[in-house]
């Protein structure tokens, strides 16, 4: 770690472990990715669901017949008129919404993905404000389209991502045309000028706490954070990705980006129920997902033993493998090959982004042998900027500042923290006409990240929270809302919780407050005696309820909530103590990254 002289202190970068090459644009990508991987399997797509009587179809597309396709559609493009126009993606993952973002960068125009979870007045703001003239949208999202065309949304053309309808030009129908003029010799979008530095996509943020803000990003910023990526992680040309995280978040499309850089395949999973199945399906190595999702899956994988009524034998097996380990033996894929043949049997590694993974999680896919890396960023930085190094990672950290990345913590106070800002070649261009909130992210170069951390000895950064949600007390005393969060999450029937500041006396004074706690507990589980949910990392119910076990117990929700919480606060000082709760079963108001809306959440409680 160095200090500077303006008392920020320098977060120390990871090491470069793998050669990669640095492209230019992503019509360098797709041309090199073609030459190198030639025919390798970019994407595997389903076309055919099996039946009892004949197996699934599938279409593999090869990193060859992806370039070709590219152009194809970019020659149909240019020849309709839309070269330097705006383009919105609507839809779900699938291989025609990465061909359209390729063949729109391919020298088109901007490429603008649009959150399928928002509802139609949100999309339509979105349309108008970015300035979008054709929309390309999915089968799935037809209603929501129609309802757009009788707002008289300003859009002049749209395009359907699939062959499910007559009333609107399709991307197989582009192909045809585009095929027909390359193949005639037209191939003038093979040569359209890409300047590399200027907008090339334009993201809106999720928007936990206000309006969304359209993030400007050059095709430098994204493929230099992909360059970085590849790196410093050992992703390689075989590994299969099931591309989960929706593209139009800057995780989801960066990651299918790596994917092509790396030679690695990519499948798309039929939903969140059949996650598990699609893994077994295409053998998945490499999986990217946020903590909600890598949380469910090895809660999933607990319960099964538990309902096998395997938990001693998987214990044994955990001691045994750690054991051995100590004497750098590794049986752990061995012990618990069962458990990897229903994820697959090839997965390698899990990536952890968007928001914090609780350690135990994190150990517990440790304890079979599936590494799991975490990582942090945002989409204005397109989007990382930690990881962890596979070979050398501490629980609950984010890593090390990306390779290329500059990272400070500013001016951090007695207790270590302070703000987290960044400048690389990755950081965005600014916000879309909104140049007084780029002003306060940007101040010479370095992008402010509202978020707070702390480092230990080694350089490992942890987050403690957002600057924004910090709650100060009279007293002056800082209280972290996350810091709080993480330790209820510990308790096993919770599945989510908020912790805020509220005015102690009907008067409403800000300056006085107290600490408050919204609970979601799962039913269920609360009813159920405190399972091995991190078994492997912990106990058995290490976590547990401090009112111990609820089954039969006539306690309320409420007091079961108040005597676990209870327990906390006796670990706490004063402070820091939760003196105020409300308990439901009800989920939380989320975006679409699975991130709670605070605010919303402090206006409406």
């Amino acid at each position: 770690m160095e200090i500077m002289t303006n008392g920020n202190i320098r977060i120390p970068q990871m090491k470069p472990q793998y050669e990669a090459r640095e492209h230019r644009d992503f019509r360098a990508l797709a041309n090199y990715a073609a030459l190198e991987y030639t025919n390798s399997d970019a994407f595997i797509i389903k076309t055919r669901k099996a039946t009892k009587t004949s197996p699934a179809e599938y279409r593999h597309v090869t990193f060859r017949e992806f370039r070709a396709e590219i152009n194809w559609l970019g020659t149909a493009m240019k020849n309709r008129g839309w070269t330097g126009r705006r383009i919105a993606l609507l839809g779900e993952n699938c291989y025609e919404y990465v061909l359209a973002h390729f063949s729109i960068l391919g020298g088109i125009g901007i490429s603008i993905p649009l959150d399928k979870g928002l509802k139609e007045e949100e999309t339509f703001s979105s349309l108008e404000r970015s300035g979008a003239k054709v929309l390309i949208f999915d089968a799935k999202h037809l209603p929501l389209v129609r309802r757009l065309q009788e707002m008289n949304a300003p859009v002049e053309a749209y395009v359907c991502m699939n062959d499910h309808t007559a009333d609107f030009l399709s991307i197989r129908e582009l192909l045809e045309e585009g095929r027909r003029a390359f193949r005639a010799g037209d191939t003038d979008y093979t040569t359209l000028p890409i300047d590399p530095d200027e907008t090339a996509i334009m993201v809106f943020t999720s928007g936990t706490t206000s309006r969304a803000k359209a993030v400007m990003l050059s095709q430098h910023n994204v493929l230099y954070n992909v360059y970085a990526m590849q790196r410093t992680t050992g992703i390689r040309r075989g590994d299969m990705n099931m591309a989960f995280l929706p593209y139009h978040h800057t995780y989801g499309s960066g990651g299918q980006t790596l994917m092509i850089a790396c030679g690695a395949s990519t499948a798309f999973p039929e939903g969140l129920k059949y996650i598990q199945k699609n893994m077994q399906e295409y053998h998945v190595s490499i999986f990217i997902g946020v903590p909600l999702l890598i949380e469910a899956m090895w809660k999933r994988i607990i319960r099964g033993i538990e309902k096998e009524g395997k938990i001693a034998s998987f214990q044994k097996g955990v001691r045994l493998t750690r054991r051995m380990l100590k004497l750098h033996i590794d049986l752990r894929r061995r012990v618990f090959r069962e458990i990897h043949e229903q994820l697959g049997g090839n997965l390698r590694f899990i990536f952890s982004g968007a928001s914090a993974l609780d350690p135990r999680i994190q150990r517990g896919w440790e304890t079979i042998g599936v590494r799991v890396i975490q990582g942090y960023g945002m989409t204005e930085s397109s989007p990382v900027i930690t990881t962890e190094d596979p070979k050398n990672r501490r629980a609950g950290s984010i890593g090390k500042a990306l390779y290329g990345v500059d990272l400070e913590l500013t001016r951090p106070n007695r207790d270590g923290i302070g703000e987290l800002i960044v400048r690389s070649p990755s950081v965005m261009l600014g916000y879309y006409e909104d140049p007084e909130e780029t002003a306060k992210a940007l101040e010479n170069g370095w992008l402010h990240t509202g978020d707070l951390a702390r480092i230990d000895e080694d350089g490992f950064v942890y987050l403690t929270g957002r600057s924004k949600n910090v709650i100060v007390l009279k007293n002056g005393k800082n209280v972290y809302p996350e810091e709080l969060e993480a330790l209820i999450q510990k308790i096993p029937y919770v599945t989510e919780c908020l912790v805020t500041g509220e005015p102690r006396h009907r008067d409403g004074n800000h300056k006085d407050l107290a600490i408050k706690a919204l609970i979601v507990y799962d039913p269920d589980r609360m009813a159920d005696e405190a399972g091995p949910e991190t078994a492997g990392a912990e106990a058995p119910g290490s976590a547990g309820g401090a009112a111990g076990n609820a089954k039969g117990n006539p306690e309320s929700p409420e007091t079961r909530v108040k005597a676990d919480i209870e327990a906390i606060n006796r670990t706490l000082p004063n402070y820091k103590q939760i003196l105020r709760l409300e308990v439901t079963d009800q989920p939380l108001e989320k975006t679409t990254t699975g991130k709670i809306k605070r605010q919303q959440k402090q206006q409406n409680h």
